[in-house]
Formats: structure tokens, C-alpha cells, sequence
């Protein structure tokens, strides 16, 4: 994820990211120059049309598809952002339930050796939600000094959830904890299971496949049919025109594209990984 200081907003605009629509688009850009550059070659001077040309009238359907595409893409965008934001609420709610787990350890448990096996264990699943939804392997041996092992071909996030409650029922029958307590321990190792389960549906349920390639489609005639009408206007500044329009469209669907999917590898994804270091430094300062 790019961090930066929202305030000062002037400065990114003379600066180029790697991030920047204009990498991707730049090819097809190119390509929407010389595209527009012919169509008014061919009606000014090659054709020479009349301003009483039909062709000056398809400005009428730009002006009502515009409004269309103006409204594809504002839901387009929203709802991608909303996906991005409910995976960022879910890392906030891991690192809350973490710490809430490990502080009310810290309190019931005496011996040190349970206490080391939970600092392990409870960053642990954090860790390992972050390689599940980034489909990153594992190895077997997970932790140091800790019997633990993760067979990576099965559910990992479910393994470290059932060793964490075998821990906790194992500390019950050894009278080490009160059945309220085990009650109240349950409940917080049930939420991390939860926090999966709703990472799991934003990343396996993407935006519809009709819907993202019919907005492709519509972005795409809108900007093969602008050049004609226009080009009795503005000449040869349609070029720039044209290929600016498509530049605005066209970078809303990438950064639709982008964000929908929070849990990758791209610059605006979410920093899961920098999260799951953050809750495994505070597990380890309160256990």
C-alpha cells in the first residue's frame, strides 16, 4: 500500500508513481492518438465535409451514453472501494480481537510455558490469513520451540484456529481456566474463524463478469464514435481531446480493478502483511 500525506495533494500532481494509470494505459493511448488523428484527417481533409454533415449530428449520442457511463462508473468505483474498505475494517477487527485474546491470557494464565505457546500461536493466525488470501505457501515447521506443524494443503488459518481452541479446552480439563473463562475465550478465537470466512468472500466473490466487461465494451464504442462528430469542432485538437477523455474513463475501471481485490500484491492493496507484524509485536509485549 503507498503511504503518503493526504494534505499535500499539489505535489502529486507533477509526480509520476509507478502505480499511475497512465503506465498501463499509455500503449492504447498511443493507439487512440493515431486512431483519432486519421478520423480527422479523413473528415477535413480527405473528405472535406460539409458542417451540414449528418456525421456532426452523433454528438447527440455521446451526450446521452456519456450520462450512462458517468453513472456505470461512479457505481462501478464505489462499490469496489466498499469491498476495499470492508477487508480494512476486518484487519482492524483481527487486530482488535488479537489483542483482546492475548491481554485476557495475560491475565488467567500463570505458567510461562502456556504463555509462550499462545504468543506464538495467536500472531500466528494473523500471519497465516495473510499467505491463505495471497495464496503464498508455508512450511511445515511453523514455529521455533513450539510442536506446531502446517500441512499447507488443507485450510491453514482453520488449523491454527483448531490448535488455538485445543489449547484452550486442553487448558480447562488441566483446571487452568474456569468454564466462564473458557466461554469467554471461545468467543474470541469464534471471531478470528468469522474474520476469515468474510476475507474469504470478498477475495472468491469478484464483481460480476457481465457487468465489468459491458462497462469495457461501453467505454470502448463511446471512444471509437467521439472523434467523428467532434472533429468539425475542434480540428485537430480532437487528438488530445479524445485521448484525455479515454484517459479518465478508462483509469476509473482500472482503479475499479485494482481495489475490488484488496488482498494482492498491487501498490493499493491493503498492507496485510505490515498488519500481521504489527499484531505479532503486540502479542509479544502483552504476553
Amino acid at each position: 500500500m503507498v503511504s503518503y500525506n493526504p494534505k499535500i495533494w499539489f505535489a502529486y500532481i507533477f509526480r509520476f508513481h509507478r502505480s499511475d494509470t497512465i503506465r498501463q494505459l499509455f500503449p492504447i493511448l498511443f493507439l487512440i492518438i493515431i486512431y483519432s488523428g486519421v478520423v480527422a484527417y479523413l473528415e477535413i481533409d480527405y473528405f472535406k465535409l460539409e458542417e451540414t454533415s449528418h456525421v456532426k449530428n452523433l454528438f447527440v449520442i455521446h451526450t446521452t451514453l456519456g450520462f450512462v457511463i458517468s453513472l456505470l462508473l461512479a457505481y462501478r468505483i464505489n462499490s469496489a472501494y466498499d469491498r476495499w474498505w470492508e477487508g480494512r475494517k476486518l484487519w482492524g477487527a483481527l487486530v482488535n480481537n488479537s489483542r483482546n485474546l492475548a491481554i485476557k491470557l495475560s491475565v488467567i494464565l500463570k505458567d510461562e510455558r502456556d504463555l509462550a505457546y499462545f504468543r506464538k500461536l495467536i500472531p500466528s493466525y494473523a500471519s497465516m490469513l495473510n499467505k491463505h488470501l495471497k495464496d503464498e505457501e508455508t512450511s511445515m515447521q511453523l514455529f521455533e520451540h513450539v510442536d506446531l506443524e502446517i500441512d499447507h494443503h488443507k485450510h491453514r488459518p482453520n488449523q491454527i484456529a483448531k490448535m488455538l481452541f485445543q489449547k484452550i479446552n486442553d487448558l480447562y480439563f488441566a483446571n487452568k481456566i474456569s468454564g466462564d473463562q473458557l466461554i469467554v475465550l471461545n468467543n474470541e478465537i469464534q471471531s478470528f474463524t468469522d474474520i476469515c470466512g468474510a476475507c474469504e468472500r470478498i477475495k472468491n466473490t469478484p464483481i460480476p463478469y457481465s457487468y465489468s466487461t459491458f462497462i469495457k465494451k461501453i467505454i470502448f464504442i463511446f471512444i471509437l464514435t467521439l472523434p467523428f462528430p467532434h472533429a468539425f469542432t475542434l480540428g485537430y485538437y480532437v487528438i488530445p481531446v479524445v485521448s484525455f477523455v479515454f484517459y479518465v474513463l478508462a483509469s476509473i475501471e482500472l482503479i475499479s480493478e485494482e481495489i475490488e481485490e484488496p488482498f494482492g500484491y498491487d501498490d493499493n492493496d491493503l498492507p496485510t502483511t505490515k498488519i500481521a507484524e504489527n499484531i505479532k509485536k503486540h502479542i509479544e509485549e502483552l504476553l
